[in-house]
């Protein structure tokens, strides 16, 4: 017997052995695999497209330095350098936004291909290319050859990024018109509004007109005609819409501009960042690009040429999303006996019909068709359940006219001033930005830029008659009478995609502005300070006080306490009471207020209607706090009077929170705090496919402070991951343009080996910036040499 334990505990250590060496082994070979792909970053590398040879220097945070002797050097070696660090990224934003992810991934992105295709985004950046100069084309042109350098270079050599390997596919060549159709794709993040029109007009369908009135931001007067054709012509909406396509409602951003009387330093300080999706690799691409004509650094979306938004040598500028209505919906009336045909002013007007048949890897082409009218696409079939109704939607949208905005960003990099910078704007057509602007003369300034439609008739708030021309466009907002502002009394300009535009201003921009807390905050704080720094910037952007709860709080309390008789909830309220209004992560009672703001919608709307109409019910917190506002003042609300009351609808809420909570975290609310629930993630597109690679290429997650309310913004989800907020943090004195402070979470890789692919994670979360040098001789880091032909 102790023979045989013996040989079979010799077996079990040879077999172990085994297993441990044939896991080296394969740890070994993943890790080869992996490094194989890895950007090379120093020594030489020849590059046959360019005419000169091109230094490349990045920083000790990844950001790549690019010093060239002409433009076209340059924005060769940019599109190289971006597709070293960005390919597989750059690859399938243009195949999301082109309606061909199936071709790569199956049949689980067809409705999402139908979605683009129908959007007609591609469609959109072909006609734009007319639109364009030979210059900006050529610009386009240039990169484009870069790009396609570094393919031809990957294929040749294996190297290309381990994802193509996982998903078993090469990259095709690069084409002008993708990066046009990114741009497009920014259009569609920053620039939609129709769910919402969708939305009211099934809620004229569903609810009582009154009740459905107060679903408005704000109700449309002297337009009985539109209400009427929207509740005569019924469109299918509820069924099958999927929200998870729709851009988040909270896209925008924070940006300010402070002027030297009101700085330290004596010149102006420019703040911004943008609030997008958070994910690895980030939205953004930061970058510094110099020849004898250009001297600009910042950020750019991957896949397109230039800087966005940064600086240059005299001036810098950033941007926030003005948000107008630049989405139209269109009851259109189509031919029973032929689909593709719809009613206008009397006769039947033929559609457009285009193919765009959908390959699917391993498995059939799917047929599809975008039916296009004179307003643009039919968004019906695509969106909701199949029926045959009396009317259809189509979408009417600035972003599918035939705009330029690469000429506008070309113009921003070499502006020497805000006449300059201003001309360039007028390019810039979607989507409609509020752009701040500062020079190193002093000059601070502001314009809401962007088409702006003016409409016949309506505001936008509701589908129209779509066979009528009674209804429709008008043109735009006239470019010189949008709302600018130059080197104000207030030595401030400041925008958090709040109302910009009083009731005297003419023309109708949007009803649907941000909450204003942001912008509020942000104000208080440069209002204070006539002596501000670089660093007080910086902290403003990481600011977490919560203006929401300083306006809501009180009223809530009272309401708690009325019905809390018999003092379930004592340690919750006193927990609220004595909050400071900070949205710090230790602190628990944000924890309860953002739980209970939610669910006070829940209570109010949520089983009046289906899911995918609750989804897409984007405002909630606008609806909600509006009807809030009127209980409390006096007023009347048929949801809240549904409910109770407003004191029993506040309680409602107040049960479930706790409720959540308590299921979530335990009895002991003492021990709760907000970065238990609210942690920031950095998820990667392949974390999705199973947990071994979520934990693999996905960045631990952080917990934090601030809101969606905060300056420091910082949105979750309903699991509590903050997945959107401060995409990119930036802060310059104009004073001094040899750097700017930059951070751009995770990191600037696309490469799980590399050392920036997640880097940024704890700066994001700890407003730790990093300074970014233009001059040569102040960058220190691993310099290629890009080896003309």
């Amino acid at each position: 017997m102790e023979k045989r334990k013996f040989k079979w505990r010799k077996w079990l250590i040879v077999l172990a052995g085994i297993v441990a060496t044939l896991a080296i082994v394969a740890f070994i070979g993943l890790t080869w695999f992996m490094n194989k792909s890895k950007p090379i970053i120093d020594g030489e590398l020849a590059v046959n497209i360019l005419e000169q040879d091109v230094s490349v220097t990045r920083d000790d945070k990844g950001v790549p330095h690019i010093f060239a002797k002409t433009d076209a050097d340059l924005y060769r070696a940019q599109g190289y350098v971006q597709a070293q660090d960005r390919l597989f990224q750059m690859d399938l934003a243009r195949r999301q936004a082109s309606g061909r992810l199936s071709e790569i991934i199956g049949e689980a992105t067809i409705n999402t291909d139908k979605h683009f295709r129908t959007f007609s985004l591609r469609d959109a950046a072909e006609k734009s290319l007319a639109a364009y100069d030979e210059e900006s084309k050529q610009v386009l042109e240039w990169y484009a050859e870069g790009v396609n350098a570094f393919i031809a270079q990957a294929k040749e050599n294996k190297t290309l990024s381990y994802e193509f390997s996982l998903l078993g596919y090469e990259p095709e060549e690069w084409t002008v018109v993708d990066s046009l159709t990114i741009g497009k794709y920014m259009a569609y993040d920053l620039g939609g509004n129709w769910n919402t029109l969708a939305f009211r007009h099934w809620a004229l369908q569903n609810f009582d007109e009154e009740k459905a009135k107060e679903l408005f931001i704000k109700y449309p007067e002297n337009a009985s005609s539109i209400i009427e054709a929207n509740i005569k012509n019924p469109v299918a909406v509820a069924g099958q819409f999927n929200a998870d396509l729709l851009p988040n409602e909270f896209n925008g951003s924070n940006n300010w501009v402070v002027s030297g009387d009101k700085t330290k330093s004596g010149t102006p300080i420019l703040a911004d960042d943008p609030h997008l999706g958070l994910s690895t690799p980030s939205i953004w691409y930061q970058m510094h690009l110099q020849s004898p004509q250009q001297n600009v650094s910042g950020v750019i979306f991957a896949g397109i040429p230039g800087i966005i938004l940064g600086h240059n040598d005299d001036i810098a500028w950033g941007v926030t999303n003005v948000g107008p209505d630049v989405q139209d919906l269109y009851l259109e009336i189509p031919n029973p006996d032929n689909p593709t045909q719809y009613r206008y002013d009397g006769k039947w007007e033929q559609a457009e019909v285009r193919d765009e048949s959908i390959k699917v890897k391993d498995g059939e082409t799917v047929d599809f068709e975008v039916v296009v009218t004179r307003h643009g696409p039919i968004m019906t079939d695509l969106a909701f359940k199949d029926t045959k109704p009396t009317a259809q939607f189509s979408m009417q949208w600035t972003a599918l006219q035939s705009t330029a905005e690469l000429r506008a960003v070309i113009g921003f990099n070499k502006a020497e001033s805000w006449d300059d910078f201003e001309k360039a704007l007028e390019d810039f057509k979607a989507p409609a930005q509020n752009f701040v602007f500062a020079s190193k003369d002093g000059t601070i300034a502001y314009k809401a830029n962007g088409q702006i439609p003016i409409r016949k008739q309506g505001d936008g708030q509701l589908p129209v008659p779509g066979d009528s021309s009674d209804y429709g466009w008008d043109g735009f907002i006239p470019w010189d009478e949008l709302p600018t502002i130059v080197n104000p009394e207030e030595g401030f300009i400041a925008t958090a995609n709040n109302q910009v535009v009083g009731e005297e201003y003419p023309y109708h921009i949007t009803d649907f502005w941000a909450q204003p807390y942001r912008f509020e905050r942000i104000k208080e704080v440069l209002e204070a300070n006539d002596s501000i720094t670089v660093e007080d910037m910086m902290n403003l952007q990481m600011d977490q006080h919560n203006l929401y709860a300083r306006e809501f709080l009180p009223s809530l309390l009272t309401s708690m306490k009325a019905q809390d008789q018999d003092g379930t909830y004592t340690e919750i309220i006193a927990m609220l009471e004595n909050w400071d209004m900070v949205d710090a992560k230790e602190s628990g009672a944000p924890l309860v207020f953002h739980t209970l703001m939610t669910k006070l919608q829940e209570v109010l709307f949520k089983d009046q209607m289906p899911a995918d109409m609750y989804d897409i019910m984007h405002g909630k917190f606008n609806i909600t706090d509006q009807l809030l506002r009127t209980a409390y003042a006096g007023g009347k609300s048929i949801w809240i009077e549904e409910q109770g009351g407003v004191d029993a609808t506040v309680y409602k809420a107040l049960e479930l929170t706790i409720a959540q909570l308590e299921d979530q975290f335990g009895k002991n609310a003492s021990k709760w705090q907000w970065g238990d629930f609210h942690q920031l993630t950095f998820d990667h597109t392949l974390g999705s496919a199973s947990p071994i690679l979520a934990a693999y290429f996905n960045a631990k997650k952080v917990p934090i402070g601030g809101s969606k309310v905060t300056v420091q913004a910082a949105d979750n989800d309903l699991s509590g991951n903050v997945d959107h907020g401060a995409s990119w943090r930036f802060v310059v004195d104009v004073g001094d343009l040899t750097s700017g402070y930059h951070i751009v979470g995770p990191g600037q890789s696309g490469h799980v080996k590399s050392d920036w692919y997640q880097d940024q994670v704890l700066d994001w979360a700890d407003g730790d910036y990093h300074r970014t040098f233009v001059k040569q001789e102040d960058i220190k880091g691993k310099t290629l040499k890009l080896k003309a032909k």
